[in-house]
């Protein structure tokens, strides 16, 4: 983008931060796709009782409706941040948008409780495979500086507030239509994306192709799925159950494996100065707590009890 001169500081950087057409439908399908998995997160949190007795859980396994995503979902997607990477950022976002849509469609016609927790399970992969892809096109497809600044804002400003839409979403559908709905949308959003996206999204690659860290990506993953599975059985049954210190214990081995790992490699998945960092640490936290002040009611959800007969959540 040429600069003119004549202009002042401020309206030349207003000007640097203007989008094109291309640019705004590339902003509006990327913002559009990570406010969709943002909402994914807690949209089915309120209507858990109303699943459970249309498709026929035990109140004791509704967790696993939300569990099954968030363990794919936060287990893979540092793999998923390399593979697009290495081969192709553009590719793999359509491709976990493809995932995600006919996910949401099995989840939506669901009718028992297996099929329902494979499309979760489908659909915290498609999230693991779009969030990185969506992050690293939103830094390539705008030049550094104000376009890039505002790009990014908006980016953090729709996934902080997809959390909470999700969960009042989720129950404005569920009493006003249908839970399936909650899956629906989904659907509807994904086919808009893959209509237009391709037209105006660019291919991307990194422009070193590094090995694959595989002995990271692995130990990596499994310390993330083991965490979070870890946490949700010590919720769910105590943190004296075998199960969750169990996992808890493997995801502490995985951790110090990976960093290991990642101090002797060439080309480490994640380098350790960059975790390290004040800035990220600070990140961090404020994920964390974002993330429990979101999904604090959970609890209170699973401690309903449910009429299964009538189909609605009887408060305790």
């Amino acid at each position: 983008m040429t600069t003119d001169s004549s202009l002042a500081p401020a309206d030349q950087a207003a000007a640097d931060a203007a989008f094109g057409t291309r640019e705004r439908m590339a902003l509006f399908v990327l913002l559009t796709a990570s406010f969709t998995l943002a909402v994914d997160f807690s949209i089915l949190n309120v209507a858990l009782p109303r699943i459970g007795s249309d498709v026929g859980f035990a109140i004791a396994d509704l967790q696993w409706i939300s569990t099954a995503f968030a363990v794919c979902a936060a287990g893979f997607t540092l793999l998923f941040g390399r593979f697009a990477d290495l081969f192709g950022r553009r590719r793999q976002f359509l491709v976990g948008i493809a995932l995600l849509g006919v996910a949401s469609l099995v989840g939506g016609l669901a009718q028992e409780p297996s099929l329902l927790l494979a499309a979760r399970v489908a659909q915290g992969i498609a999230t693991a495979a779009v969030t990185p892809a969506a992050l690293s096109l939103l830094t390539t497809s705008f030049p550094e500086g104000p376009m890039r600044e505002r790009a990014l804002g908006l980016n953090g400003a729709l996934m902080a507030a997809g959390f909470t839409t999700g969960a009042v979403l989720g129950g404005l559908l569920t009493d006003l239509i249908s839970w399936r709905w909650a899956f629906f949308v989904n659907v509807i959003v994904a086919v808009a994306v893959l209509a237009v996206g391709p037209a105006v999204l660019k291919e991307t690659r990194a422009q070193l192709r590094p090995p694959l860290d595989l002995p990271g990506a692995v130990t990596v993953t499994l310390a993330l799925v083991a965490g979070v599975y870890g946490l949700t059985q010590a919720g769910q049954h105590s943190w004296g159950d075998v199960r969750s210190w169990g996992a808890l214990l493997l995801a502490a081995v995985m951790v110090l494996a990976f960093i290991v790992i990642e101090r002797t490699v060439s080309e480490p998945l994640v380098p350790l100065s960059v975790v390290l960092r004040r800035s990220t640490g600070w990140g961090n936290l404020a994920g964390v707590i974002a993330f429990a002040t979101e999904t604090g009611p959970y609890p209170r959800i699973l401690d309903t009890g449910c009429d299964y007969a009538a189909g609605r959540s009887v408060a305790v």
